[in-house]
């Protein structure tokens, strides 16, 4: 079982950056996908990144690689979503979620929200 907390949610200006955190725990850390969504009131919620806690492959929704970057702390059992020149069209709730299986099952990570069973509570980000 993973328990997932993310912080860092901020209202910003358009061009400004952002670093969101996400605080993992549980014994499935080490061989996970952790993942950040988002979503906005009365539309779906979107994959934007995956790293596996494992090797640190990442993924990304095509459309915000080189923008968004995700990370982690081994150590510290934390994913960042260091998210740059942000725009208006980003502005959303903010999700962390840990797939349901360890990572071997799936081999790599998805961006759909399917395989994703914890979730964290969200973060808002706000651009204007």
């Amino acid at each position: 079982h993973v328990q997932l907390v993310e912080s860092g949610g901020d209202s910003v200006q358009a061009g400004e950056s952002l670093t969101l955190t996400c605080a993992a725990s549980g014994h499935t850390y080490s061989n996970n996908c952790l993942g950040w969504f988002r979503q906005v009131p009365g539309q779906r919620r979107e994959g934007v990144a995956a790293i596996y806690t494992g090797g640190g492959s990442t993924y990304y929704d095509t459309s915000l690689k080189g923008r968004f970057t995700i990370s982690q702390d081994n150590a510290k059992n934390i994913v960042y979503l260091q998210m740059n020149n942000l725009k208006p069209e980003d502005t959303a709730m903010y999700y962390c979620a840990a797939t349901k299986f360890p990572f071997s099952d799936y081999g790599q990570c998805p961006l759909g929200i399917g395989p994703f069973g914890y979730w964290g509570q969200g973060t808002q980000v706000t651009v204007s």
